[in-house]
Parts: C-alpha cells; sequence; structure tokens
C-alpha cells in the first residue's frame, strides 16, 4: 500500500497563457509555504521556467505525517480570477492550473523493466531554456508502453536525479493502473495517457471580489491572501 507520509506534487500550467504560468507559480509558492508552516519536507525535483518568471510545469517530493491523507483532494483544476498583470489595459483574466497528487511507491511494490524505459540525461535548464550547467545531470525518463515522461534536474548527481524520476515514474503508473483497475504493470502496456483538465474543483477570485470556493464542499473563505500565503488548512 502507498506511505501516507511521502507524496509528489506536481503543478501543470493551464489556459490562460502568461497568467496560467504566473498562477502555476503562485500555487507552486502556496505549497511551499504549506509546507514550512507545518515542517512538512519540501524537494523541488523539476521546474520548466519562462523567460517571464513563470513555470510551465513543476514537480516537488513532500513527506510528512499524513501528508497523502491531507492533501490528496488537491488533486483537479484549480482557477484564478484576477486583474491580470500582463495587460496594460488592467483587464480582468481568468487562467487554470492543474494539480497531481500522487503518494510515492516503493520498487518492491511496483517494479519497472529496463526495457520499457527509455533514458536520456541532458543539462539543467534555467528561465527560457538556457543551460546553466554543463554536466548533464538531469534526466528525462520514458515510459514506452504507456508514453509517460517525467524529468528530474534539481538533484546534485545524475544518479540522484535519476532514482527520483524514477520514484515519480511509479507514482504515475500505479495511479494509471488504479484508474483502470488493473493490478499488474503488464495489463496497462499499450494504454495511452490523456490530460484531460475537466472542470476546476475551486477558484481563487481577486477580482471583482475576494474568494477562495472549494467546488465539491461550498466552503467558501473571503480572505484569499491568507490562503495562497500558505493557509491551506481554511479551505482543506
Amino acid at each position: 500500500m502507498p506511505k501516507g507520509n511521502n507524496i509528489t506534487l506536481s503543478i501543470y500550467a493551464g489556459a490562460g497563457g502568461q497568467d496560467a504560468e504566473d498562477w502555476a507559480l503562485i500555487l507552486l509558492k502556496m505549497y511551499q509555504k504549506y509546507s514550512e508552516k507545518n515542517n512538512f519536507k519540501f524537494s523541488l525535483l523539476d521546474k520548466k521556467e519562462n523567460e517571464y518568471g513563470g513555470i510551465k510545469n513543476a514537480v516537488v517530493e513532500m513527506s510528512g505525517d499524513n501528508l497523502y491523507g491531507i492533501l490528496q483532494n488537491e488533486n483537479g483544476v484549480h482557477r484564478l480570477v484576477r486583474i491580470s498583470p500582463f495587460s496594460s489595459a488592467k483587464l480582468r483574466h481568468t487562467s487554470f492550473a492543474f494539480v497531481e497528487v500522487l503518494p510515492i511507491i516503493e520498487e518492491k511494490e511496483f517494479p519497472l523493466e529496463e526495457k520499457d524505459l527509455e533514458i536520456e540525461t541532458f543539462r539543467s535548464s534555467g528561465p527560457g531554456g538556457q543551460n546553466v550547467q554543463k554536466v548533464e545531470s538531469a534526466v528525462r525518463i520514458r515510459h514506452k508502453p504507456t508514453g509517460i515522461v517525467v524529468n528530474c534536474q534539481e538533484g546534485r548527481s545524475q544518479f540522484q536525479n535519476k532514482e527520483k524520476a524514477l520514484t515519480v515514474l511509479r507514482s504515475k503508473l500505479h495511479q494509471l493502473a488504479e484508474k483502470q483497475k488493473v493490478k499488474t504493470l503488464e495489463e496497462i502496456k499499450g494504454e495511452k495517457v490523456k490530460i484531460e483538465w475537466g472542470n476546476q474543483i475551486r477558484s481563487y477570485v481577486l477580482h471583482p471580489y475576494k474568494l477562495v470556493k472549494d467546488h465539491r464542499t461550498g466552503k467558501k473563505i473571503g480572505n484569499v491572501e491568507d490562503v495562497l500565503d500558505g493557509n491551506l488548512d481554511k479551505i482543506l
């Protein structure tokens, strides 16, 4: 069974262009602040930045008492409504980001076959894709049967990045197997992974009023800034 204390949390910018990539960064900071306030361990595994300071996606590893139980309902689309800081006309803009929370799966619980893996190394990159390291320590792993691709570039060594990437891959494959209600990895071979955003689970409105609303529970909080500052317990 998955551990309840260790998770990978991924954030992907969705519809909304620059605003969505800025929103993805805001969410990343929110979860980091939440971790700091609750003494959870927070380690960045991968981050793809844009040239404006936002992020296209990011993956972190978190650990803490019953962390999966606490954050598993963060899975889904998060919607932001605000005056766009990128609009010269100060127009209101709606943007979306997708959050994925997965329990960390041990190797013995979900072993992977080397023949199913395509492993590449590359240089860790900074904003705009500029190389910031001369050594190819970053690792990209593609699971050939399903097409799932994971990256890890924040570790100090290629070995460390490979191990972390395999951890994320196992978690993603485990989730896929759970969704398809199969018991072995062999049974999900050949299946294509689809990215479907669906409807938002939570909205964060900064204009024309201030409100955080969870669309599943109906819970509402007026102090949006407090939630974005890491006080997630008020809306969880």
